[in-house]
């Protein structure tokens, strides 16, 4: 009933209606140009008093579906900020791991001392089996 095609549809049979019973000969007409057109008038009341109802039918129709929509965007973001949530604690967790992470200079530090902790012990060993 919205639809253009339905208004397009409406206006022709109305032009028709009108000049069918205007332009062609009085033993043709159906209707009485003289008395206003009293079937057209019937005939668009009683489409009328369809259309009300089918109108609010569909706004209803749409308030459900409005609703429906409401319900699953509340979801998604409720999904949405779980997920948020969660990934920000994972960075900090990462954030936290990487701190006590071992550096690259602290590793050859370490490897540094344990080489000569080892060199003391050779030279230790070599002393004492040369005496």
């Amino acid at each position: 009933m919205g639809t253009p095609w339905f208004i397009l549809g409406l206006t022709v049979f109305v032009v028709a209606w009108m000049a069918w019973n205007t332009l062609l000969p009085t033993s043709w007409r159906f209707d009485s140009a003289a008395l206003g057109f009293i079937a057209l008038t019937l005939v668009l009341s009683l489409q009328a008093s369809y259309a009300a109802p089918l109108i609010l039918l569909a706004q209803n129709r749409q308030d459900d579906r409005d609703r429906v929509q409401i319900e699953q965007d509340r979801q998604r973001a409720e999904r949405n900020l779980a997920d948020t949530e969660y990934l920000a604690r994972e960075v900090v967790a990462l954030r936290l791991a990487v701190k006590d992470m071992a550096t690259k200079d602290f590793i050859r530090a370490e490897l540094r001392a344990l080489l000569e902790d080892l060199e003391e012990r050779d030279a230790e060993e070599g002393e004492t089996t040369r005496a």
